[in-house]
């Protein structure tokens, strides 16, 4: 792979105690991201996509091994570090839109931003661009009650995105979606991933995300089974 590496996991193990005994969620993963990567985790239900996801977000710690991060091991990395690396450089997109419904589809979106101090006008640039970016700047006064499903997913990408993030997880961004907002919000990250050369890594078993990626790991009880470049579908 060329590019600039992002992420580094090196023999990460992640087991939780389980009736007297421990389950292995994770069992020495060794993976490397680079800059720009369209990837996916792929496998069942309970191979350990999310809690892979979790780790390399910082939001979770392994049992044993390590993640690197934007070169930082995130072991050593305090909660306020941690939270610092997330706010700056990552971007998060959940299968549940995770809007707050109090606020407006601006505010939703400018939340990021508050915890990095930005002066009011840059942060209502920046808003403004991601909305524009999902295509959604005539809805900026609306509250998420008011968006069918789609349309919450994108205000969720345009959250994600807002910061210009050097990295984006996102896990099953379109298990509440039907086939044809999946394709629209699909084909909207892929652009986002060109013009900003974020790294996007998805967990996920969806085959119309699948379609989309140029890399498909795929993992089977904690393992990682393979790993294997592919020709994505054209966006």
């Amino acid at each position: 792979m060329d590019g600039e590496i992002v992420i580094t996991t090196e023999h990460l193990v992640k087991s939780y105690p389980m009736g007297g005994r421990h389950f292995t969620a994770l069992d020495d993963v060794n993976l490397s991201f680079v800059t720009g990567e369209f990837t996916g985790l792929v496998g069942p239900s309970g191979s350990g996509k999310t809690t892979l996801l979790n780790i390399v977000g910082a939001l979770d710690n392994p049992s044993e091994g390590r993640a690197v991060v934007l070169g930082q091991d995130t072991r050593h990395l305090s909660h306020r570090g941690a939270a610092r690396l997330r706010n700056e450089h990552l971007g998060f997109i959940f299968q549940t839109f995770n809007l707050l419904p109090v606020y407006t589809v601006y505010e939703n979106v400018e939340f990021p931003l508050l915890l990095l101090g930005l002066k009011a006008s840059e942060r209502r640039d920046m808003v403004r661009q991601a909305l524009d970016w999902v295509g959604l700047g005539d809805k900026v006064r609306s509250r998420p009650a008011q968006l069918s499903g789609g349309e919450a997913q994108r205000v969720a990408v345009a959250r994600a995105m807002v910061k210009k993030p050097r990295i984006v997880l996102a896990d099953e961004p379109t298990a509440n979606l039907d086939a044809a907002n999946s394709h629209k919000i699909l084909r909207m990250m892929v652009e986002l991933n060109r013009e900003l050369n974020s790294t996007f890594i998805f967990a996920t078993h969806d085959e119309k995300v699948i379609s989309y990626l140029s890399r498909i790991i795929t993992l089977q009880d904690g393992r990682v089974v393979d790993d294997a470049l592919k020709q994505p579908r054209a966006a």
